[in-house]
């Protein structure tokens, strides 16, 4: 006698059900766990850096906020994978995968919740990385520099020396926005190096520009020279004088939005954009050879015609034209902008989508676990979050050294692994 409808219908929604609340709690739980870890570190870095310096407690509270989502989008594939470990490790040490394969439910009926899950885990990382991240690192720059504003000691400390680069900041006593005396060592227009000084620099506030800062000086005097020309220099003296400096000059919590800031919209275009435009680079480049292969050649020609003397000026000008040629045509072009820009889009995509790599390799992974299964899979789990980020940074490092390595796999490496990893597991658990 064939079972009631209702039973075939309800029970793989049951498993359904089932699996998924239990692979639910434990990501939550681990959610938690590697949230609290990058949350712990940043109030270590805003306590350190601005608390001590007595900024207001509600906009330092602001500024934690605007930088959740760079850490949630990490925080959600880790606990995919420590997730999916610890839950197929509590059902194989408590024999409940032995009783599902018992009662005829097959590996296939247990995975499509975990998947699904996974699949959930990645949108939701990539919502928040791609949609979230942006809007949040554009806020915490404009807050962050409203609070230097209102309190320069942030950066601008009384009675210190800056140093960025090419550019040296000593500043004197501080009161309010304003700095008594300021000494500023940089490069002019032209490369020469110039010392500014002046009193009364006031902060200038451009709520259109996050990525600056801009000083009123008064009282300036300005003096530069070359190195070429060492008997020679520059000096300028006014009452006024506007000088922006970028606030990456001063701290390395407020940077210029880079692709890693930008939408995969935003970053995919200005991908398209730099390709032409290094398209168009190679274009002229293979022109450039093309003119000095044709100037070369005919310089040979004309000195190998017959009758035709041969003047140390052909033959210099001659070994200098190949000279060129050749320099040209062994010279390689890179964009070094462009790799980095298509591997931060890729990562856009590879790290959000790690929770579906991870459900992949955890589930067969999992199958494997004995009576002490949980314990060994947070174990596994937490050592493979560690392998997983170093292979990350390490594509990603020789991704922008090496341009020969191509950008997807630089990002993708990690998961690719992970899947076939998982796959062999799989197929062993299978066999047994």
């Amino acid at each position: 006698m064939d079972p009631p409808v209702f039973t075939k219908t309800r029970a793989p929604r049951t498993i359904f059900l089932y699996i998924a609340r239990e692979f639910a709690l434990t990501f939550i739980v681990c959610f938690f766990f590697f949230f609290a870890i990058f949350f712990v570190n940043q109030i270590l870095f805003l306590a350190e850096d601005i608390l001590q310096k007595n900024a207001p407690l509600m906009q330092v509270l602001q500024l934690m906020v605007y930088a959740m989502p760079s850490f949630i989008a990490l925080s959600i594939p880790f606990a995919s994978l420590v997730g999916a470990l610890l839950t197929m490790g509590k059902f194989s040490s408590e024999n409940e995968i032995i009783a599902f394969q018992a009662s005829g439910v097959p590996l296939s009926v247990l995975f499509v919740p975990m998947i699904s899950l996974g699949l959930l885990f990645s949108i939701g990382s990539f919502v928040m990385n791609d949609i979230l991240l942006p809007i949040g690192t554009i806020n915490y720059g404009r807050l962050y520099r409203s609070l230097i504003f209102s309190n320069p000691e942030l950066e601008l400390e009384p009675y210190s020396v800056h140093t960025h680069q090419n550019r040296v900041l000593v500043t004197g006593a501080v009161s309010g926005n304003t700095i008594d005396t300021l000494l500023i060592i940089d490069n002019d227009s032209e490369g020469n190096r110039r010392i500014i000084t002046g009193r009364d620099a006031e902060l200038l506030v451009d709520e259109d520009d996050i990525a600056d800062l801009s000083l009123s000086i008064q009282s300036i005097f300005s003096h530069s020279y070359s190195s070429r020309r060492p008997d020679t220099w520059d000096y300028a003296d006014g009452e006024q004088m506007i000088y922006r400096v970028p606030l990456q000059d001063l701290t390395d919590m407020v940077m210029r939005p880079g692709a890693r800031e930008m939408s995969s919209v935003d970053v995919w275009a200005d991908i398209q954009e730099r390709r032409t435009r290094f398209a168009q680079r190679k274009h002229d480049h293979q022109l450039r050879v093309s003119e000095l292969a044709h100037t070369a050649r005919a310089g040979y020609w004309h000195a190998v015609q017959p009758g035709q003397d041969v003047l140390p000026g052909t033959v210099r000008t001659l070994r200098d034209d190949t000279r060129a040629y050749r320099e040209q045509a062994d010279r390689t072009l890179r964009d070094g902008t462009l790799q980095v820009y298509e591997i931060e889009f890729h990562k856009k995509f590879s790290i959000p989508f790690a929770s579906i790599a991870f459900v992949l390799f955890a589930f067969p992974v999992g199958l494997f676990s004995k009576r002490s299964g949980r314990t060994v899979n947070f174990g596994i789990g937490l050592i493979i979050c560690v392998l997983y980020w170093f292979l990350l940074l390490g594509g990603q490092t020789l991704g922008t050294q090496h341009h020969f390595i191509p950008p997807f796999w630089t990002m993708w490496f990690p998961n690719v692994i992970l899947i076939l990893v998982g796959l062999v597991a799989l197929g062993i658990r299978i066999k047994r």
